[in-house]
């Protein structure tokens, strides 16, 4: 770490000289302006003006890569926070269709992401996003509703013996994952840029981190939202071998565990110790319920036994990952003051 001297320049005024190395590789020099961010624990940050006003760009040469390969460059770009990202053929050729498709798949998955410029030998894709649109704390409340969302779907379709509930319920999972890896970008140039933590709802960087995690965590329920509506769709007569006081005990299971992810992600973005507390408490409830379903179930074939313990053990990872967004929770909230804490 290097330090520097603090040097007085009047009655009131405070100063200190930049490192040369630094600003030479930003192109800062005398008469530009610069911009500060105070931060917390007594934070400090300088940043040049080029960070606030530069469209950063991404160059991805399709040369030696697979459609796939190229889809998830992509991807990756467009989380790392790049305005425009152009896709070239190798040189001297034009672009193969299968790139070409990868380019407009990876279109359809992100959200904001749209051609702009097309020519036989590459295409450029631009970002409309602006972090200001969002705030992180509403992307995680609106990811952990569309999986609460379709885990209903998918948990009334077996109920109902309804297919359409269930294809509903899958569908809505690429507006899950829309959500998440948009949560990454501005989760990522955030990081990268302190001015648009405010942006995006923040008052400094310090919870990125957890975010980053639980974003991560509600990803994965709606992944098994998607696994019992696939269930549903391939049992048969789209339902599950059951009797009504079982798949009512399903049923209650499913909203036990709604409540508890809505309560992680609130005591999140609320910074609510309280509320981790009684998410642990109402784990606690239910944290046996899949065994208690599974040994009250009688005599079947392996078939059915399976498809019911793939529902439970979905209900129940669902369960655990909310107990994880709630231990994320515990160091956000544990981080403020509150009626609980004193922090000196």
């Amino acid at each position: 770490m290097e330090t520097r001297k603090v040097q007085r320049l009047g009655p009131s005024t405070l100063a200190m000289t930049l490192p040369a190395e630094w600003a030479s590789a930003h192109d800062v020099e005398k008469g530009d302006e610069v911009s500060l961010r105070v931060g917390g624990k007594g934070a400090l940050t300088v940043m040049p003006e080029s960070v606030q006003t530069e469209d950063t760009e991404a160059m991805i040469s399709a040369t030696g890569l697979s459609a796939d390969a190229v889809e998830r460059a992509i991807v990756a770009q467009y989380v790392l926070g790049r305005r425009i990202i152009h896709v070239e053929a190798p040189e001297s050729e034009t672009l193969e269709s299968a790139h070409i498709n990868a380019v407009y798949n990876a279109e359809s998955q992100l959200m904001g992401l749209g051609v702009i410029e097309e020519t036989p030998d590459s295409i450029a894709i631009r970002c409309s996003v602006d972090p200001e649109d969002f705030t992180l704390d509403n992307l995680l409340e609106r990811l952990e509703s569309t999986g609460s969302t379709m885990r209903n779907e998918a948990a009334k379709a077996l109920a109902h013996n309804n297919p359409d509930l269930a294809q509903r319920a899958l569908n809505r999972e690429r507006q899950a994952n829309k959500i998440f890896v948009l949560l990454l970008r501005l989760i990522f140039t955030a990081y990268q840029n302190p001015t648009l933590a405010r942006a995006v709802g923040l008052k400094d960087g310090f919870p990125l981190i957890g975010y980053r995690s639980i974003a991560k965590n509600l990803e994965l329920t709606a992944d098994n939202a998607e696994d019992i509506a696939d269930i549903a769709l391939a049992a048969e007569d789209n339902a599950l071998n059951v009797d009504n006081d079982t798949m009512r005990r399903i049923r209650d299971f499913t909203d036990e565990v709604d409540e508890i992810t809505e309560l992680a992600v609130e005591a999140a973005v609320e910074r609510n110790f309280d509320t981790t507390v009684d998410v642990r408490e109402r784990f606690a409830d239910i944290e046996d319920r899949e065994e208690e379903i599974l040994a009250d179930l009688p005599e079947m074939d392996n078939k059915h036994l399976l498809e019911i313990r793939e529902v439970l053990v979905s209900l129940q990872q669902t369960a655990q990952y909310a107990v994880r967004n709630a231990e994320i929770a515990t160091n956000l909230a544990q981080n403020e003051e509150d009626t609980h804490t004193t922090i000196s």
